[in-house]
C-alpha cells in the first residue's frame, strides 16, 4: 500500500493493488457500501482507478439522529389527542347479529 491510508470526510481512503482488487472485488464493494470507504486501485504503485460510494445513496444513523434532534417536539395536548384517537379507532366492532350485514 502507498500513502492512501489517510482519512477522508466520510469514510476511509484505502489503496489496493490491482491484483488484490481482482481477487476480492466483492469484499471491496461491500466495504465501500458498509464503511463508506473509498478504494483506490493501484497498478505498479500508481493510482489508476477508484471505487467510491454514491453521494446521497444512504441515510446514516448520524443523519437520523440529526433529523430527530431538529424535529420540533409535540406538546402534551397533541400527544393526548393522538393517544385517545388511536385507542378509539382500535376498538373492535362486534355486530349484535352476525348474520346481519
Amino acid at each position: 500500500m502507498s500513502s492512501y491510508g489517510t482519512h477522508k470526510r466520510r469514510g476511509r481512503l484505502v489503496a489496493v493493488a490491482a491484483t488484490e482488487a481482482a481477487k476480492s472485488f466483492g469484499r471491496l464493494v461491500d466495504r465501500v457500501r458498509e464503511e463508506r470507504a473509498t478504494i483506490v486501485i493501484e497498478r505498479g504503485g500508481k493510482a489508476v482507478a477508484q471505487i467510491t460510494p454514491l453521494v446521497g445513496a444512504s441515510f446514516t444513523f448520524e443523519a437520523l439522529k440529526s433529523l430527530v434532534a431538529a424535529i420540533p417536539r409535540a406538546d402534551r395536548e397533541y400527544l393526548a389527542t393522538l393517544e385517545r384517537e388511536t385507542k378509539r379507532r382500535r376498538r373492535v366492532k362486534v355486530r349484535t347479529n352476525p348474520w346481519e350485514r
